[in-house]
């Protein structure tokens, strides 16, 4: 029998509503203040948090449209989808297209009907539901090996076609795709050499890139064209003691204006979050950020580190348990979930808020070297928030029909029991 509507918001998991709008909340008072820079160089001043706010207002409507779909739909559009951002990916090898958008030297974007969009965001998302569907057909031993490879296959050509342009988006999915393997309690061999592989291509390709490019200052042309770059951040990350970033010669502090772009942005990054702490807990407060008028991505890679400035302690914790809330609240639900699929697809979406959250957030303050990875639903950036609110919508569509099966479970034990005669035993 049909649902009415009040019937079917009845079963509407609220926690993640809370935790979707707590972050959109604080995604505009930080990027309020984060903004400013682009406030500056606007000929409206408001024009930029409108545009975010119209972003995240579509988001809410995105999510809760989704809410209310058939998880089952979510399979078939996926591998539709990762079709269609394979072809995007495979058409950012061609700059020269006129749809193909280069930005800040990575060429990441296609404009379609004057939409703009990276196909890597569509790439993680349905990468994510693909991955889930194949696992859940693995019967025995021999479908196993031929799934296992499958998925490798898959997430290899997807992954290297993102890697030359975006190498943390790359390793990040490639993690969340081990990990769902890992849920998937895919037999240990197939993991353990799957780890050896990755470990030996990439220490192989950083030594190469390093000896043959990096230290003889050498470019190279094509798709990779990127790699020698990719390759300094990791070295000026790993053997930041022995070289910091912000002395010269003799232990003399080099002149902002002499740096390069990464050297700059780390620089104040850095500066930000000392300034924060050095107001501990509660940091600088609320749009009394200095940094935010000189980082040039203040407003989306580097906006942890304006939160932290402006809040402190404080609102840091707050971020981190918000995003660690998340991946709970997926555990927890997912535990009592009949079908593996939603299962696995909630963790790995799941696993991709968080896990994205926390290497944003660790590049800010230097643990990890400089990438792209924005904070997700408070940085500034309209694929990044859009596929973000599908992620929430695809976690709410599936603890929502989880709650409807557990309501009419319990509806039919009651109707069984009432259907059951009353014996009289005095008769």
């Amino acid at each position: 029998m049909p649902q009415s509507i009040k019937q079917r918001f009845q079963h509407v998991d609220k926690v993640f509503w809370v935790m979707f709008f707590i972050l959109i909340g604080l995604s505009i008072v930080v990027l309020f203040s984060a903004s400013s820079t682009l406030s500056y160089h606007s000929a409206n001043s408001l024009a930029p948090i409108t545009s975010h706010v119209a972003f995240l207002f579509f988001g809410i409507i995105v999510a809760m449209v989704i809410q209310f779909l058939p998880s089952s739909l979510m399979r078939p559009v996926a591998y539709l989808l990762l079709l269609v951002s394979f072809i995007f990916l495979c058409a950012t090898l061609f700059p020269s297209l006129p749809f193909v958008h280069t930005i800040n030297g990575a060429t990441r974007w296609v404009s379609i009907f004057g939409i703009m969009f990276q196909p890597a965001e569509l790439a993680k998302l349905s990468l994510i539901i693909v991955v889930a569907d194949l696992l859940v057909r693995i019967k025995d031993k021999e479908s196993e090996k031929k799934i296992f490879f499958i998925i490798m296959g898959i997430t290899s050509v997807v992954c290297l076609l993102i890697l030359k342009e975006n190498m943390s988006t790359g390793l990040l999915i490639s993690g969340i795709v081990f990990l769902m393997l890992f849920l998937g309690r895919v037999n240990w061999k197939y993991l353990v050499g799957t780890l050896a592989v990755v470990a030996v291509l990439v220490v192989g390709t950083y030594l190469i890139v390093e000896h043959h490019y990096v230290r003889q200052n050498r470019t190279i042309s094509g798709p990779l064209h990127r790699l020698p770059t990719q390759i300094k951040r990791i070295d000026k990350w790993l053997f930041a003691d022995k070289n910091d970033i912000t002395k010269g010669e003799n232990d003399k502090l080099i002149p902002l204006s002499e740096m390069d772009g990464n050297e700059y942005q780390t620089t104040l990054s850095h500066v930000a979050v000392a300034r924060g702490g050095s107001h501990f807990p509660f940091g600088v407060g609320p749009g009394r950020s200095r940094e935010r008028d000189f980082l040039p991505l203040a407003f989306s890679d580097y906006i942890f580190a304006i939160v932290v400035e402006e809040w402190g302690l404080f609102g840091a914790t707050i971020l981190i348990v918000l995003y660690a809330w998340i991946l709970f609240r997926a555990c927890l639900k997912s535990s009592s979930y009949s079908d593996n699929v939603a299962m696995l697809m909630v963790m790995g979406l799941a696993l991709m808020i968080t896990c994205q959250a926390l290497v944003s957030m660790a590049v800010s303050v230097g643990i990890l070297p400089v990438t792209g990875q924005p904070l997700p639903l408070i940085s500034r950036g309209g694929t990044s928030i859009v596929i973000t609110s599908v992620y929430f919508g695809i976690l709410m569509c599936v603890a929502r029909e989880q709650n409807e099966q557990k309501a009419l479970h319990e509806q039919n034990i009651k109707e069984s029991y009432e259907a059951v005669p009353t014996i009289n035993i005095e008769e």
